[in-house]
């Protein structure tokens, strides 16, 4: 048994939560610049979710549950989740999105993960709307201290364990993981990855050049 850990935006979903939030108060493109940044490891992923948080201060639940509803996973993810999960192996979703957003493109082809470590962004008092804060274990912590944890709870070691992720947030992960997959992976990430690919299919036929799945 091992546990393979993906992240969501740009790995496991071809969306971008944030942006798809930031297309209903009009500051995609502000969102879309900052993430950037910070993917590329330009600025810091705490001083990024934060400032993208800030910009949607005020959208109300409606507009997020329907930004949520867009979120999609991409082509082959949710097969190969099911194949992961049918085998017996830990299947974790550690990413610094939202969950609910996660686990609406969950819901809608019908697989499930073991896992799901993420952030929040709180709605006010009355619930009607977003703070323009966020909260979460992966604002301040980060991908590598919640993949030993999920090791340690599994039974294995970090070596046993396998990371796929694209942006400098994943780094920590790809970095003390048994096998670092970067799907499609920002230039900043790539030399940090043992292996590269851009496509679920390719993500399956590393897993199983490592024997993770016959």
């Amino acid at each position: 048994m091992t546990v393979v850990a993906f992240d969501f935006d740009g790995t496991l979903s071809d969306s971008e939560m944030t942006v798809l939030l930031g297309e209903r108060i009009d500051v995609a493109d502000e969102m879309a610049d900052i993430t950037e940044r910070a993917m590329n490891d330009e600025i810091g992923y705490a001083e990024s979710l934060r400032s993208r948080a800030a910009l949607l201060e005020g959208l109300p639940h409606a507009e997020v549950t329907a930004a949520y509803d867009e979120v999609r996973l991409r082509d082959g993810a949710a097969d190969l989740l099911e194949t992961l999960n049918e085998a017996g192996v830990t299947t974790a979703i550690l990413t610094g999105g939202f969950e609910r957003g996660v686990q609406a493109a969950l819901e809608r082809e019908g697989v499930t993960v073991d896992h799901i470590v993420s952030n929040r962004l709180p709605f006010d008092s009355d619930g009607e709307a977003l703070t323009g804060d966020a909260e979460g274990p992966l604002i301040e912590g980060t991908k590598d201290d919640a993949l030993e944890d999920l090791a340690t709870a599994v039974g294995v070691t970090l070596e046993e364990t396998v990371a796929v992720g694209d942006g400098a947030n994943d780094l920590p992960m790809l970095r003390v993981a048994g096998l670092a997959i970067g799907f499609d992976p920002k230039p900043a990430v790539e030399p940090h990855c043992d292996v590269v690919v851009t496509s679920m299919a390719g993500v399956r036929e590393e897993l199983e050049r490592a024997g993770v799945l016959e």
